[in-house]
């Protein structure tokens, strides 16, 4: 019996398979995630990885970028854990406080242009990353998912977590 994480993936590959018969080789697909590389992610950045994100990456750890590779949702590559942390780092040596960005967040957000809990698992190749947030507000839910814009003080968030984003996405997909 496949599990939800498992599942998803399914759903993920039967879809871009309905575009591109060879799409599950174009995603580039890293074999699942160990519990120490998570185990690194979560002793890295100080926080606790939320059950979905840990199930979603146990099944593919990532994708490995280079030209060609497909999207796994949106227009999104799924960073593996060892880019979460460099990404992570990066972030967190470029964001300056005294940025001069407008800072326009959803309530369910703390109200800060970056925040070192946010974990950044998916990039657009702009700059723009989808991140998981492990410190919400009081009207959040830990595990939420966000878009961090780089050039841009809005934070939205997409979904309650990442199952719920990736549904979000198929059905989008579906509908177009």
């Amino acid at each position: 019996m496949l599990n939800k994480a498992e599942w998803l993936w399914q759903r993920i590959i039967e879809r871009g398979s309905n575009y591109d018969r060879n799409f599950k080789d174009s995603l580039n697909l890293q074999s699942g995630a160990s519990d120490e590389e998570l185990q690194l992610i979560e002793d890295t950045l100080g926080v606790k990885l939320p059950d979905e994100m840990k199930s979603f990456y146990r099944v593919y750890n990532g994708q490995d970028w280079e030209p060609g590779v497909n999207s796994f949702v949106r227009n999104l590559t799924l960073s593996p854990a060892s880019e979460i942390i460099n990404n992570w780092c990066f972030l967190q040596e470029e964001f300056d406080p005294d940025d001069d960005l407008e800072l326009d967040f959803e309530k369910e957000l703390k109200p800060f242009l970056w925040n070192s809990k946010w974990i950044p698992i998916a990039v657009n190749g702009g700059g723009d990353y989808l991140c998981i947030d492990t410190d919400p507000s009081d009207a959040g839910v830990a595990g939420q998912v966000l878009y961090f814009w780089h050039d841009w003080g809005n934070r939205s968030v997409e979904a309650r977590n990442i199952f719920e984003f990736i549904e979000i996405c198929l059905k989008e997909d579906y509908e177009e």
